[in-house]
């Protein structure tokens, strides 16, 4: 049996290339273990970009943004751009723009209530009816850019990402987790699992909220109009749409559009790559976003790995770690998470903020 180290990571998304790589900066060399290869479209990590949204109003997710928007600052510019690109963000509709305004403020993050005749003026390819929070601070995540940069980074550190290297299960031994392969068995001290939505397959033995695979079908939009475009979030009238609209432009694909968290539960590994709410979301575009061809959707296909009220899982039982149910909103939070999983890894008495706790 080879011994692999301290810590393994099992997952190679963000999730897991986040958490080796804060890994690596406390002068450990972890080793990821990935089932797929490097650019698969199997899980929730593929795509040029994510929202980096921070319109929350609640402490435990405003802390985790805070640690979060340092670690992105310290992967620093990836092809001489950053990471981020904070081109803004606006969140209108049903939902107390005042209060997290209110919340981003006392943050020190940029907050700023306009009316929506200024907010349409300012971005003439949308449309608003309410008042509009506005952030600079926020924008866009680059996030395959992301993804190639915390590899680099964890092997430049000693660390290894061993792709197509899928685990057939964990055990937890009194003298560590054996990390079952289909053709050796390893050990670590401490085993992180950030499996995504095959979370709870890896870990029948420990009690998680359930954790619904759904998959998920935004799509590209073709601008009609050469206005800016900033990041979104449109909490609608769900007697009309599906779901809260979130967004952002993506360079030489168009500006992305979707509902949140609306797609058919699946199977992740029996996914039908299927396309829903397309005429819901085309209805959506062409009433709210007229600097947009709503006929020129290009949709993708993605899944969520959810809890039921979308809170993270974030703890530790016995020698394993456990990441789970960051989709839909958990990409920006990457950097913040991966530090708060090595938190757990390294220390027994270590805890995440409590509503990211198991029961």
């Amino acid at each position: 049996m080879t011994h692999t180290g301290e810590v393994a990571v099992i997952g190679g998304g963000v999730m897991g290339l986040a958490t080796a790589w804060e890994l690596t900066r406390r002068g450990l060399r972890p080793v990821v273990y990935e089932r797929f290869a490097r650019g698969h479209h199997e899980g929730a990590s593929h795509g040029a970009t994510r929202n980096f949204n921070n319109s929350y109003d609640e402490e435990h997710y405003l802390d985790l943004l805070v640690r979060s928007r340092a670690g992105w600052e310290a992967l620093g510019r990836v092809d001489g751009q950053p990471l981020l690109r904070l081109h803004g963000l606006v969140t209108h509709g049903e939902v107390d723009v005042e209060g997290i305004a209110r919340r981003l403020d006392a943050r020190g993050i940029h907050a700023e209530v306009l009316s929506a005749g200024e907010a349409s003026a300012r971005w003439t390819g949308m449309r608003f009816e309410d008042p509009v929070l506005f952030s600079r601070d926020a924008g866009v995540a680059r996030a395959s850019a992301a993804l190639l940069e915390l590899e680099r980074r964890i092997v430049g550190a000693g660390g290894e990402v061993r792709w197509e290297t899928p685990v057939r299960r964990v055990e937890e031994t009194d003298r560590g987790v054996e990390i079952v392969l289909a053709d050796a068995t390893e050990r670590a001290e401490v085993v992180v699992v950030t499996a995504g939505a095959w979370t709870q397959r890896m870990l029948p033995s420990i009690r998680l909220p359930r954790l619904e695979v759904t998959e998920e079908s935004p799509a590209h939009f073709a601008p009609s109009s050469y206005a800016s475009w900033p990041s979104f979030n449109h909490y609608v009238d769900t007697a009309r749409y599906p779901a809260t609209v979130y967004g952002m432009p993506t360079p030489g694909e168009g500006v992305k559009v979707g509902f949140h968290r609306v797609g058919d539960v699946v199977d992740p590994d029996a996914r039908p790559h299927a396309t829903t709410h397309a005429a819901a979301l085309a209805t959506y575009v062409r009433e709210w976003m007229p600097g947009l061809d709503a006929a020129s959707a290009v949709p993708i296909s993605c899944t969520y790995t959810s809890t039921d009220d979308g809170t993270f899982v974030l703890d530790r039982r016995g020698r394993i770690v456990v990441g789970a149910g960051f989709s839909g909103h958990g990409f920006k939070f990457a950097p913040g998470i991966g530090a708060t999983l090595a938190d757990l890894a390294l220390d027994p008495s270590a805890l995440a903020a409590g509503p990211f706790r198991l029961p």
